[in-house]
């Protein structure tokens, strides 16, 4: 019982915005027109959390969610349909209109080659996902990077952070999203082993077999990182003509 009531406070405590630097990119417009359903937004969020996990990785990306588009049947909110899906710290893994994150920055990071059949099980994972809490050993585990540290090396930090307490009920933005592309398996960031090829015509030649890292282990700037995601960046989406600017010294 004290447990969950430390948990519920601290995660408010955690979702508190503290800064308004962040900079959206792109027109609403332009958003609204470029995604597809599969696509990965990554966002540079405001929040305390996200401070803690954007020192952690590096990275200017601390939240991820999952478009599914207005035809997933994610059912309706104020601010038009229900097309993402993420974990939020406070209400789990749950469903909210694109206008939430409308003047966010985002970085849209989408899968190649999606079947219809692919999306359709995406969706269905994600549904049968919602509801599902934040894991608050996670968070636990973050707060302790938003007091005053002595500075920890680069190369370790991850190894400092224990992603997710296991329970299959409970998941983090990433590690949720990274769940339903591996049940496609779909690559983010395999470990990749290079094998002699055995080809006796070729001493030199390899193979690369690949092996699915566990979903536990993703963060949002994988996503970033990895190359089967292609970047969209939806202003150039369109017929973009850098000559129709308006500078305002002409």
């Amino acid at each position: 019982m004290f447990l969950n009531w430390l948990s519920r406070r601290l995660a408010a405590y955690l979702s508190k915005q503290i800064t308004r630097h962040s900079i959206r990119t792109s027109t609403w417009e332009a958003l609204q027109g470029a995604l597809l359903p599969g696509d990965v937004l990554l966002v540079e969020g405001n929040t305390r959390i996200s401070v803690a996990i954007k020192y952690l990785t590096q990275s200017t990306w601390s939240h991820a969610a999952l478009y599914l588009g207005p035809d997933a049947g994610l059912g309706e909110a104020e601010g038009g349909p229900r097309v993402l899906v993420e974990a939020d710290l406070q209400e789990g893994i749950r469903a909210i209109p694109l206008s939430f994150y409308r003047h966010a920055h985002i970085r849209v990071c989408r899968p190649v080659g999606l079947s219809d059949n692919d999306i359709r099980r995406l969706t269905d994972y994600a549904i049968s996902r919602m509801g599902h809490q934040y894991d608050m050993k996670n968070v636990f585990d973050l707060a302790r990077y938003l007091f005053p540290t002595p500075p920890v090396p680069s190369r370790i930090r991850l190894r400092l952070l224990a992603f997710g307490s296991g329970d299959p009920t409970r998941a983090i933005c990433s590690t949720f999203i990274a769940e339903g592309f591996q049940l496609l398996r779909y690559p983010i960031l395999p470990i990749v082993r290079t094998l002699p090829a055995d080809d006796p015509d070729c001493e030199d030649c390899v193979i690369e077999r690949f092996r699915i890292r566990h979903h536990s282990l993703f963060t949002p700037r994988d996503f970033d990182a990895s190359p089967y995601f292609r970047i969209i960046k939806p202003t150039i989406e369109t017929d973009f003509d850098y000559r129709t600017i308006d500078w305002e010294d002409q």
